[in-house]
């Protein structure tokens, strides 16, 4: 089957992905440690991905690719780029207004996304040096994320799927460098965080000329196609801005707490975020087309189902994962980041950052799929309305969570704010008729629950009969760890099997399906 072989595709290559990603940021942490100077790069990195994650990878696609994929279905391809051709000047001159305007700007924007730094000169001055040299690459990625879009109409996702590690492997290049050099300072990694944008860029382009995508420059006008896609990406582009003013929100407030605290709370994002990917994302991609057919068929029950069983295979998932991840984050952090300038100290802060955040983990994926459920409905105003909610409450936690807690405080307010997002999203579907928590679901959180109640047993045992240095990174450590990750996953297979949280028969049945 095409889809079983483009998920797979996607898939793979996004683990690829990821898994480069990590290295990077291991990398990242033991070049640049958890300092001023690391900060002053995060901070800088930070601003062209939040409108990256804003335009090129969500609203914009969202809204561009469904259009181009009908023109190019109905009128043929030809039709289709000249109208692409239109779209994609007019995000040229869009982000070419946007760079400008950041370049001319930047001291005073810095003062609102870390207003922190401008009690030291040193550090403010860094970070702006390094936000201009980055900032361009919204452009490039952008515009490399446009032919990324017409790739997929067509079916070729490999490409595009492949892009990100472009970054990640020039950046690994970039700090290996400056090992063997002798470099200080983290302009070198700023300039290749350029480089590989103008890489990204060529690498999607290129590949969309050798299928026939080909896109020239054409005078600017105000088409059909350019006002369609303004007109739709309004919804995304205020959900999508929505949730990174939240992450933008958290970056200024740490800014006032100190050498290290943004550092702290980016490792300890990155590794939570893997979980959710790889779970979250995934089910929510799968279950928005389901959905959708239900709905759109009237089979409101079978659409309830759908929820419910997304729902029961996301909590047997992430559950043992943030179990474990609250168990071992300091061991977790210690093996992975705690090398060379990334000392004691700061993998106790990251691991205690880290569990926080952890705490959150089965609200951000459950609120994926609640969100995916409104979004098949053709509700995209709700998530937004509830997300600003939740962006406000976040602030205030931030500020109220921050004083006795510092940095951990600021991961706390982002778990108890998903937790309401989940709440009110459970709660307003439920009001609506379109979400009920069915017996199946009532019974398989208890056999979960269960389940990680064993896990939850073992690694304390495991803990208390193997003490071992949580702090640093040695072979030792990673030995204890693994042996630690090993027995709690076989333990809690085991036990969900035995509970019967996991039925093995279903398991069969999907394998069979998948291969149908």
């Amino acid at each position: 089957m095409k889809l079983v072989r483009h998920a797979f595709t996607v898939g793979g290559l996004t683990g690829v992905s990821r898994v480069s990603g990590l290295l990077r940021d291991m990398l990242l942490a033991a070049v640049l440690g958890a300092g001023p100077l690391s900060d002053a790069f995060l901070v800088a990195f930070k601003l062209p991905n939040f409108f990256r994650r804003l335009f090129a990878e969500g609203a914009f696609n969202a809204a561009f690719v469904p259009y181009f994929a009908r023109l190019h279905e109905g009128e043929g391809t030809n039709a289709a780029l000249r109208e692409a051709e239109h779209v994609f000047m007019a995000l040229l001159l869009a982000l070419l207004a946007l760079v400008i305007g950041v370049e001319l700007f930047l001291p005073w924007l810095m003062y609102v996304i870390a207003p922190g730094f401008s009690n030291s000169p040193a550090l403010f001055e860094e970070t702006l040096a390094l936000t201009r040299i980055m900032f361009p690459y919204i452009l490039l990625i952008s515009l490399g994320a446009f032919y990324g879009g017409l790739l997929n109409t067509v079916g070729q996702f490999w490409a595009a799927a492949a892009s990100p590690v472009l970054l990640n492997l020039l950046m690994i290049v970039a700090l290996l460098s400056a090992q063997l050099s002798g470099w200080q300072g983290a302009s070198y990694l700023a300039w290749a965080v350029l480089l590989a944008g103008a890489a990204q860029m060529l690498w999607l382009m290129s590949s969309a000329r050798r299928h026939g995508l080909a896109i020239g420059l054409v005078r600017p006008r105000l088409s059909v196609g350019v006002k369609h896609v303004l007109k739709a990406m309004g919804p995304g582009a205020l959900g999508a801005g929505v949730m990174q003013a939240n992450m933008l929100v958290d970056v200024a407030l740490a800014s006032f707490l100190g050498s290290g605290a943004i550092s702290y709370l980016f490792y300890a994002d990155r590794f939570s975020q893997l979980p959710l990917g790889i779970v979250g994302i995934a089910l929510s991609t799968a279950l928005l087309p389901l959905l959708s057919r239900h709905i759109q068929k009237g089979e409101m029950v079978a659409a309830q189902d759908a929820q419910n069983r997304a729902l029961e295979f996301a909590l047997l998932l992430i559950m043992p994962a943030t179990l474990a991840l609250i168990i071992l984050a300091p061991s977790i952090i210690g093996v992975l980041f705690g090398h060379r300038k990334f000392g004691p100290h700061e993998v106790t802060a990251t691991a205690q950052v880290l569990a926080a955040f952890a705490t959150g983990l089965p609200a951000y994926v459950c609120v994926k799929i609640f969100a995916t459920s409104f979004f098949a409905r053709l509700d995209t105003k709700t998530p937004v309305k509830i997300a600003l909610v939740c962006v406000v409450t976040n602030v205030v936690l931030n500020l109220l969570l921050m004083i006795p807690f510092s940095y951990v405080g600021i991961a706390m307010a982002t778990s108890l704010s998903s937790w309401l997002n989940f709440t009110l999203l459970g709660y307003t579907l439920h009001k609506q008729g379109a979400f009920e928590v069915d017996n199946r679901l009532k019974s398989r959180f208890l056999r979960i629950m269960s389940a990680c109640a064993c896990l939850f047993i073992v690694l304390s045992i495991w803990r208390a009969l193997l003490p071992v240095q949580h702090t640093g990174a040695s072979w030792g450590h990673s030995l204890w760890l693994v042996g630690a990750i090993t027995l709690g996953f076989v333990v809690y297979m085991a036990a969900a099997v035995w509970f019967g949280a996991l039925n093995l028969g279903e398991l069969k049945r999907f394998k069979k399906e998948a291969r149908a």
